[in-house]
Order: structure tokens, then C-alpha cells, then sequence
């Protein structure tokens, strides 16, 4: 299964903050953003993964990541020169996903629970369809609404619906099998000239093959693409990490938990570094190899 990260918006909500650098590379509380989505692909145990930047900033996501190599993994990047719309990302990578399965997750899209891991790879077994993670909000109207039947599976989809017909809010974290590429090649631009994910998900949902993985009490989505909600991720963030001591999104940990690099390999690449970033990985670096 093959991973995409669409980190290609100019972030014009964030101005002037995210205009010299790309808002996917601003700090949520200790790490950048790009962490974030980065080790949600990686939990799911993807390896192979493209990062889609606009030109401008893809050399400072190159210098922040590099190939991936020190996180076990094959990191690629692409340009989407004109936006679009988040279904495009398919027709920029279409030969990198080569028909197998693929996951598409939004930069600035943040998810955590004790059960990620699991529902993840639970949604990156399904050999065919697609899976849309949900979450329950207070306002569904601002959102893509999904109708989930008694079978799991989505029966309907509503794009920022004034009487939303459920509280489940469709993320931006996508599982599709290997039909997306022609699908996505099918889809008319909408009024605005962007081809919609929504209308790629209506596509699997006519054919009857859209699944739902709703996420519960006990799980945070965060969508960090505004002043307020960039905050209040950090402010989440900071408090995650001080109830449970441990860091959230760190690359370095998730890579070593997911058996990506060996203790051995994640000693040596520290060995110079000095922060309290590096400080907590010696610490659990020790505490995994016991």
C-alpha cells in the first residue's frame, strides 16, 4: 500500500504567518505539522510514501524529511503546480501508485487515540473499496456529512448539507483500493474547477463499496488550518503529552515501535544531537530495549 500526503495549499487562512513558509511546516506545539499526518501513514504501516508540495516550498520539506531513509521508510515528493482540488493528487501520482492500494492523508490533518494503530491497519487490510475515518461533531453542517448504515458501510454522502442527516464528519484521511487513479481520471471539475474528493467518494458509494471507520470517544481529530484550530492543536497537543508523558508524532519512536529502524541504527543517528526532543528518544530507545 502506498501513502500521499497533499501538503500543496498556500495556506492563505494562516497569512501572514504561512507566508514564507508552508503552514504543513509550522510548529503544532514541539514538532512541525508534516510529523503529524506523516506518522498517522506510518502506524498504518506504510512505508512507501509521496509528499505533494507546491513549488515553492518543496525544499523545505525535502530539508525537514529528506528521502525518509533515518524513519525507515522511502519518502518521494511531487508538485502540484495549480490547485486542483484534493482528488488531483491522484492524477499527480499515478504512476507512484502504480495500481496498489493507496492512502491519501491531508497535511494538515491530525489524528490521535490509544486505538489508531489498530483501526489503521484494520482499514489498510480491505483489499478492495474504499474507507472514510469519521468523526462526531457539533456542527456537521461545515463538513462533509457521511449516513453510516447498520452494515458499516457509508449510504450517504452530503457535502456541507443544511440538514445534515447524521453528526459524522467525513475527515481528511482517505483508504482506496487500486480503481482510484481511473476513477478519479472520470470525475468532472465542480463549479469551482477542482475535482472533489466528495465526488470521488460518491463514486465507491454508487458502486457500494464506501466504508466507514468511525472514530469514538477517546480519539481527537484535529484539522490545524486556521488560526484558532492551529491553537487549539497545540494546546491539545500539550496537554496529550503531559498526561501521558509521551510524545505524540515522533517519528523517531513510531519508527522504532513499528520495527521500521532498530535501536542500534536510531542510537547512532542521535548520538550528536542535543534537545529535549533527542533527550526523549534516548529514554525510550532504553526503555524499548530492555
Amino acid at each position: 500500500m502506498k501513502g500521499i500526503i497533499l501538503a500543496a495549499g498556500n495556506g492563505t487562512r494562516l497569512y501572514p504567518v504561512s507566508h514564507p513558509i508552508s503552514k504543513i511546516l509550522l510548529p503544532v506545539y514541539d514538532k512541525p505539522m508534516i510529523y503529524y499526518p506523516l506518522s498517522t501513514l506510518m502506524l498504518a504501516g506504510i512505508r512507501d510514501i509521496m509528499i505533494i508540495t507546491n513549488e515553492k516550498d518543496q525544499e523545505n520539506f525535502i530539508r525537514t524529511l529528506g528521502d525518509g531513509s533515518r524513519f525507515g521508510i522511502r519518502i518521494s515528493y511531487a508538485i502540484q503546480h495549480v490547485q486542483r482540488g484534493i482528488a488531483d493528487a491522484f492524477i499527480i501520482a499515478e504512476d507512484f501508485i502504480a495500481g496498489d492500494r493507496s492512502v491519501l492523508i491531508l497535511g494538515d490533518n491530525i489524528f490521535h487515540g490509544e486505538g489508531m494503530k489498530t483501526l489503521l491497519e484494520s482499514a489498510a487490510k480491505n483489499e478492495s473499496g474504499a474507507t472514510v475515518f469519521l468523526y462526531e461533531v457539533h456542527d456537521p453542517e461545515r463538513f462533509g456529512v457521511a449516513e453510516v448504515g447498520s452494515n458499516g458501510n457509508v449510504i450517504s454522502l452530503e457535502e456541507k448539507p443544511k440538514e445534515p442527516r447524521s453528526n459524522y464528519a467525513v475527515t481528511g484521511l482517505y483508504f482506496y483500493d487500486g480503481s482510484v487513479c481511473g476513477f478519479v481520471k472520470d470525475l468532472e471539475p465542480s463549479d469551482r474547477g477542482e475535482l472533489e474528493i466528495t465526488d470521488l467518494n460518491k463514486t465507491y458509494l454508487a458502486e457500494g463499496s464506501l466504508k466507514a471507520c468511525v472514530m469514538g470517544k477517546g480519539y481527537k481529530w484535529m484539522d490545524a488550518g486556521t488560526f484558532d484550530s492551529l491553537n487549539n492543536a497545540q494546546n491539545t497537543i500539550r496537554d496529550i503529552q503531559n498526561e501521558e508523558d509521551k510524545k505524540v508524532a515522533c517519528l523517531e519512536e513510531t519508527a522504532l515501535e513499528q520495527g521500521f529502524i532498530s535501536p542500534s541504527e536510531l542510537k547512532k543517528q542521535i548520538k550528536k544531537e542535543k534537545s529535549e526532543y533527542y533527550e526523549y528518544i534516548r529514554k525510550r530507545v532504553n526503555e524499548l530495549s530492555r
